[in-house]
């Protein structure tokens, strides 16, 4: 197993932390009522899931 050989500074620590970021939230639009939802998920306003109706909203 990999071990290092000397310790890593704390500004090339936060250097490379920095590249840790939150991705904002992709979402896709509904084709019947163009609210916005999560992809691959049912529409929480109309209840339709790929044009079909699954949820009694």
């Amino acid at each position: 197993m990999a071990v290092p050989k000397r310790r890593m500074s704390r500004s090339n620590t936060r250097s490379r932390r920095a590249q840790w970021k939150a991705a904002p939230i992709t979402l896709a639009t509904c084709d019947r009522c163009r609210s916005p939802h999560l992809p691959h998920t049912a529409c929480p306003t109309c209840g339709t899931y790929a044009r079909r109706p699954v949820l009694d909203v």
